[in-house]
């Protein structure tokens, strides 16, 4: 077994780090797009070609389950993707449901990109998970902007935040919801934006925890797994701020020339 998994940048290695805290016996193959980054504001079209380019990539260097660890690009290509090739392919979703169920106020707040926003898939979770709960929905493009600088603390991280933060709580939202796998990597400036009684809901666990109904049990080895990291954009960026986002982890790291 060996775990493709895909984004727009970095934000997915929030994912990964999970996916890895669940199943260190297996090898893992990261690719972060960082040169098309963010999906967010791309059209369907552009985010299906790459997503395509970048699976065959994975599929090519031994992957045999692909992770989308991007809520964008789960939206407009999971579907394509899953009829597309034969081996499990895993999105994800911004949590709409857990949300749902934890609010006491009834009112939950979103924070996410503009094509997670838009997509029809969203609307269809608010309408099957979310029934008699107020959503209410943030972009939030400065975010990946922070994480793939590397800025993840600081007035400017702050600043962004309460920006996107500060309307949901005055509309009223008791959780929040992040809707894009970048935002994990600011949530210890969101949470210390958040009055008592505020909680956030992330998915990257119950991703892993997807993925690992995947792998069979005989398929871990007792030791640590290889972790390789490509990004199409700056090598030398992604080295500068690795160390912030996976400060416990020794990875492999190189350009992707996609």
């Amino acid at each position: 077994m060996k775990i493709g998994i895909l984004d727009s940048g970095v934000g997915g290695l929030s994912v990964m780090r999970e996916i890895h805290q669940l199943l260190p016996g297996i090898p893992i193959h990261y690719v972060g797009d960082s040169s098309w980054c963010p999906y967010g504001n791309k059209s369907a079209e552009v985010i299906n070609r790459r997503v395509f380019q970048i699976t065959d990539h994975l599929i090519e260097r031994g992957a045999t389950l692909i992770v989308i660890a991007c809520n964008s690009a789960t939206i407009h290509s999971v579907g394509p993707l899953r009829d597309a090739y034969l081996l499990p392919i895993v999105g994800m979703e911004p949590g709409i449901k857990p949300a749902a169920q934890k609010t006491k106020s009834g009112v939950v707040g979103v924070l996410a990109t503009e094509a997670s926003i838009q997509g029809e898939k969203f609307h269809q979770l608010v309408d099957d998970h979310a029934k008699g709960v107020k959503v209410i929905t943030r972009p939030c493009p400065s975010f990946v902007s922070l994480v793939e600088a590397g800025t993840l603390d600081g007035p400017e991280a702050e600043g962004a935040v309460r920006e996107a933060v500060d309307p949901l709580l005055d509309a009223g939202a008791d959780v929040l919801v992040l809707g894009c796998t970048h935002y994990p990597f600011l949530g210890g400036v969101i949470q210390s934006s958040l009055p008592s009684g505020v909680s956030i809901v992330d998915t990257g666990i119950a991703v892993a925890k997807r993925v690992q109904s995947f792998i069979p049990q005989d398929s871990s080895s007792d030791s640590e797994a290889t972790i390789d990291i490509e990004t199409t954009g700056s090598l030398d960026q992604l080295r500068r701020i690795l160390p912030s986002l996976l400060p416990d982890l020794a990875v492999n790291t190189a350009s992707c020339s996609l």
